[in-house]
């Protein structure tokens, strides 16, 4: 298709103009998708920081609302029950390979449990033998950071029983912390909020260098500013091949 438009001749090819159509509206929204991105990650960062600062909560008092206390310091009286206990495999410190230790810790005077990741323990040498976990026995106090832990999760494992196990079926090894496997399996009420246990707390822990992962906002900035231009390259590519400035006779 061919017209005039002021001084300019535009050519208009059909084919080029459907995948002008298509490849400008899916750049865009992939450009958006990773500014999203970023900006989730940003707010975390920020509720992270805003956290740090704020005083010591008693978990009892959020039992209902526990996700609210996201990053936030808590202490809980109880005691830790190792009937449920399982081990998070291929966790990676100092370079050597092990697990994390996560228990199921009662709340004293309720029969709802948290889960507590009390630390980093190392594999075996060839990685088979699930190592002997001492758990501290007894009425105590925890302190440690709340954590939500994430639902998307990627496996590669067959998809497991989710009918209630007792302990004789219970799997101590997971690839994954799995918080509504976990829910669906352990016949006890769990939080939907785990415990990161406090690295100055002696007793009941293991290795413990809790860190935040990585933000890569700047990542998925890059990303989103890439599509973008790709969007506006195709655009400016499209108008420069397909209209041309009409030469005035002299």
């Amino acid at each position: 298709m061919q017209f005039k438009f002021l001084n300019y001749q535009v050519n208009l090819h059909w084919i080029s103009t459907l995948i002008v159509l298509i490849c400008i509206p899916l750049f865009i929204k992939l450009g958006l998708w990773q500014y999203n991105k970023a900006a989730l990650r940003q707010s975390i960062q920020d509720q992270y920081q805003i956290s740090l600062g704020k005083q010591t909560a008693n978990l009892t008092d959020y039992m209902t609302n526990p996700q609210t206390l996201q990053f936030q310091q808590v202490r809980v009286l109880g005691q830790y029950e190792t009937q449920y206990q399982f081990l998070i495999d291929n966790q990676v410190e100092n370079s050597l390979a092990g697990f994390h230790v996560i228990t199921p810790f009662k709340i004293e005077n309720t029969q709802t449990y948290v889960l507590v990741n009390r630390g980093w323990v190392a594999g075996s040498a060839n990685h088979q033998t699930i190592p002997d976990i001492e758990t501290q026995e007894g009425k105590q106090e925890i302190k440690g950071m709340v954590w939500l832990p994430s639902d998307k999760i990627f496996t590669l494992e067959a998809k497991a029983d989710t009918s209630k196990l007792d302990a004789t079926k219970w799997e101590m090894v997971w690839q994954h912390l799995d918080m509504k496997k976990y829910q669906k399996t352990a016949p006890i009420q769990v939080l939907d909020v785990i415990i990161k246990l406090d690295p100055q707390q002696a007793s009941g822990g293991f290795v413990r260098n809790w860190q935040m992962p990585p933000s890569k906002i700047m990542t998925n900035l890059g990303y989103a500013y890439q599509w973008f231009g790709f969007a506006f390259a195709t655009l400016a590519i499209y108008l420069y091949t397909g209209v041309s400035r009409i030469k005035e006779e002299e």
